[in-house]
């Protein structure tokens, strides 16, 4: 068996090892084992606040250049620069480079910092003038002459100049200018009106194009009023109003020429304001442009120096303070790349002083890790959806890459939904490539991508099964003729009847259809769903019950490997003996009755009328009751001597329950704990010494349970273990056989519905006679009915079969010999942890 099948039947040996690094190759050497991402590193410092470690303050200096690339990132995102890949992703810089690569983050944090403020500066200058432009053109509005109505001659009134020589009240009148926010001029107005009870004369104009905020470029709806007031205390609590609402107020004089004149001079200010902007955008831009295209590397190797100090963090310090001493699991078959990494690492800072590397023992729960590729990956995800293995334990996503998509099959069978299913499938697969490079964000996306090769296989097999059914798109075809033949009714019998009753000791040939189910029970109404019924029933019974005993005798696989083979008399034996002689035994019912009952049969003993229903005959063993005779038959037993087999089968199963209840129990009270197994050594037989390539072999984990280093169970918790698994184990013998029912549910569902969504919808359409217009009428139903289709039946009906098969996977056939009690293989790679970074941006 070749090393990546090995990894899928069952999880790597890990190894933890320590590792021996000095000071100055520790940074190159993490390096090199975050860029191979082949080790787990622990923590030895748990106990110590994250800021009393050694390298905390280069932390701090990764967070500052995280901080500024952050902020140069977001300039970018204001002005629209997108920051393109650049592809292959640089390695972490050397300590040396990391001087050069602050000092040009300075620089260039420093120059887009100061680009930025010029622009905000010039920018918070042109919004100022083109308010004050508003503001002048709109008071010209407000005092000119020509403005018709009570409104602008009371205006012209108090804003005449003849009232101060006249000396009547007009003479101490004044005004404010500005602008305030849009939605606050209701407000603004109501805080007017109380504060000077009513003697605030308000004209306003809303601005009809949106002006720029020079901080943040969102677009701001402003209004210009002109409030009219009369004496300085009334002016200053305008004044203080206008500024808790934060209206601009702009110098506004009282003569129009003075106004014409100021207005004149604000458009030239303007226009050459512009043309400073528009320049300084280019300089800016251009600047940006330039940068965009080192974001992306600086950001990857800030974020990489930052995991690389963070896991160095987790390193002890030697007691003479010359050696930084880490601990990491690393499957065994990896060893010599993590020996690599660190001559590499020592290599790169030019060290004399080699690192060293030790697999040490320990009685410590090694991680799971399960070598995949991308077609496993989504099985293995699958597995791992329930429960990560234990340790060593058999894997069933090797199982599950043939189980699962034939259970979903089974279910699904249509082989034009399952076409559809593989084309899907198919196109994700040819196009995984350019799919990746995109980097999507959308979930339901990614999770489709994720499973792109089960959906390959599951419309593969649906095709298959859907071929075996007969079944496209509800249709059956008839490719080798029906072995039913009619020539026992007249031409006046088929114009007279509309259902006929084909007799099959006169009109079946006796020889079964080549593949696939005979197209003629497409066309039996009264009884093709019992028959399909009796079919896909029996069929489900049968694959639940050779996929659990698959389950069962998985458990041997188990304990073989952990040393356990006392527990293959104590718990396998029983357990496969009740399976067998009940619900195998049941099946074995079903073959024989296939086999032995039939119309056309010459012996009566075996024809129609006299086979029994399996269904009783089974319930009437387990009461041992005996099978009612019926009418006309000689006997009510398939084969001799029935009756007699079927009591030994369920005296037997009876028997096995207290061997299973008892036998591990009673082997623990008189000989000890099965597990209590000694391990091999996985200790450096050289006691710290440079691990040599010989010494590979010597320095493996054990491959024994994590139950061995515990402590012996006491016999009445074993006791009761033992009776709560013997009672769990016998009820779901029976619940999961029935569990399995939902093949034959879901699978005659999928028919019906599909037969339905036919009759009543596309059906429809090939009875329009009319003709151009009935083509119209047979294009527009038909788009109907593969909306329909592709929403209910490929995806609703697919999603509903996928979860059932997805359960029967975990309980039905799982449970029989998966734990699933460990715990991932998380190793320190920059590959994931760029990922996780990108996910989160």
């Amino acid at each position: 068996m070749d090393s990546a099948m090995g990894s899928m039947f069952r999880s790597e040996e890990m190894a933890l090892c320590q590792l021996f690094i000095q000071p100055e190759a520790a940074y190159p050497s993490v390096a090199e084992l975050g860029e191979s991402g082949i080790v787990q590193f622990r923590d030895l410092n748990a106990d110590v606040n994250a800021f009393q470690r050694k390298f905390v303050n280069e932390v701090r200096r990764c967070d500052e250049l995280e901080r500024k690339l952050r902020y140069i990132r977001a300039e970018l995102l204001k002005d629209g620069v997108t920051a393109p890949d650049s592809g292959e992703p640089p390695r972490a810089p050397i300590p040396r480079e990391i001087i050069d690569l602050e000092a040009r983050l300075e620089k260039t944090e420093s120059e887009v910092l100061e680009l930025s403020h010029n622009a905000v500066n010039l920018k918070s200058n042109y919004l100022e003038l083109t308010e004050l432009r508003h503001v002048l053109e709109r008071a010209e509005d407000f005092f000119s002459e020509q403005e018709g109505g009570g409104g602008g001659e009371l205006t012209r009134a108090l804003a005449s100049d003849e009232s101060a020589a006249t000396g009547g009240v007009r003479g101490r009148l004044g005004f404010v200018a500005g602008v305030v926010p849009r939605e606050r001029v209701p407000a603004f107005e109501r805080m007017l009106w109380r504060i000077s009870r009513g003697n605030v004369f308000l004209r306003r104009a809303e601005l009809d194009q949106p002006l720029e905020d020079p901080t943040t470029g969102n677009e701001i709806f402003k209004t210009v009023f002109v409030a009219f007031f009369q004496g300085e205390q009334l002016k200053s609590r305008v004044k203080k109003v206008c500024s808790g609402f934060h209206a601009s107020l702009y110098a506004c004089p009282t003569s129009q020429s003075e106004r014409q004149d100021m207005l004149k001079g604000v458009r030239t200010r303007l226009e050459d304001l512009n043309l400073v902007l528009n320049q300084t955008q280019d300089h800016r831009h251009r600047v940006l442009l330039s940068v965009s295209k080192e974001l992306h590397p600086w950001m990857v190797m800030v974020r990489k120096m930052k995991a690389i100090y963070h896991t160095l963090n987790m390193f002890n310090m030697d007691v003479t303070k010359k050696c930084l001493i880490g601990e990491c699991w690393a499957p065994v078959r990896d060893l010599h790349l993590v020996r690599q990494a660190l001559e590499d690492g020592g290599r790169a800072c030019g060290s004399s002083i080699p690192s060293f590397l030790n697999a040490i023992d320990t009685g410590e729960l090694p991680p799971t890790f399960h070598r995949t590729n991308k077609f496993t990956y989504g099985f293995q995800n699958l597995i791992d959806s329930y429960g990560v293995a234990s340790y060593r334990e058999v894997n069933p996503a090797l199982y599950t890459i043939i189980t699962f998509p034939f259970l979903f099959a089974t279910m699904f069978g249509d082989a034009g939904h399952g076409l559809i299913l593989f084309l899907f499938g198919l196109a994700m697969v040819l196009k995984e490539k350019s799919i990746i490079a995109s980097k999507s964000k959308s979930e339901i996306g990614n999770i489709f991508f994720g499973g792109r090769y089960i959906i390959l296989l599951m419309g593969i097999f649906s095709i298959y099964t859907g071929l075996i059914y007969n079944d496209i798109f509800s249709k059956s075809i008839n490719i080798f003729g029906s072995r039913w033949v009619i020539n026992n009714f007249t031409i006046a019998d088929l114009k007279t009847y509309h259902e006929l009753m084909v007799d099959p000791k006169k009109s079946y040939e006796g020889t079964p259809y080549p593949f696939g189910m005979d197209p003629i029970w497409q066309l039996a109404e009264v009884n093709k769903i019992v028959f399909l019924n009796s079919y896909k029933m029996k069929l489900s019974i049968i694959f639940g019950v050779a996929h659990m005993m698959f389950g069962v005798c998985m458990s041997v696989v188990n304990h073989v490997h952990f040393g356990r083979p006392v527990m293959i008399l104590l718990e396998f034996v029983p357990q496969i003996v009740f399976l067998l002689l009940l619900f195998g035994y049941l099946v074995t019912l079903m073959i024989v009755k296939w086999f032995k009952y039939a119309a056309t049969n010459e012996e009566f003993q075996y024809t129609e009328a006299c086979a029994p229903s399996v269904l009783i005959t089974f319930i009437n063993m387990m009461l041992f009751g005996k099978d009612e005779v019926l009418e006309n038959c000689v006997s009510a037993e398939m084969f001799p001597y029935q009756s007699q087999i079927q009591l030994v089968c369920v005296v037997v199963a009876l028997l096995c329950i207290p061997v299973l209840l008892l036998g591990k129990p009673l082997y623990v009270l008189f000989f000890g704990h099965p597990h209590a197994t000694h391990h091999k050594s996985n200790g450096d037989i050289n006691q710290g010494l440079e691990l040599q390539p010989e010494m590979v072999e010597v320095t493996t984990p054990s491959a024994g349970p994590p139950q061995a280093h515990e402590e012996e169970e006491a016999f009445g918790e074993v006791m009761i273990h033992q009776a709560i698994h013997t009672i769990e184990y016998v009820l779901s013998t029976i619940s999961h056989t029935a569990s399995y029912l939902r093949l034959w549910a879901l699978s005659l569902a999928h028919g019906q519905l599909s037969e339905v969504l036919w009759n009543m919808v596309l059906r429809m359409s090939f009875k329009t006679h009319v003709g151009y217009l009935g083509g119209i009428v047979v294009f527009v139903i038909f788009a109907f009915w593969a909306s329909l289709t592709l929403a209910i039946l490929v995806m609703m009906e697919g999603l509903s079969a996928f979860l059932h098969t997805l359960r029967l996977h975990w309980v039905e056939f799982m449970s029989k010999f998966y734990a699933g009690e460990g715990y991932a293989f998380q190793p320190f790679a920059f590959k994931s942890i760029l990922e996780a970074e990108d996910e989160e941006d």
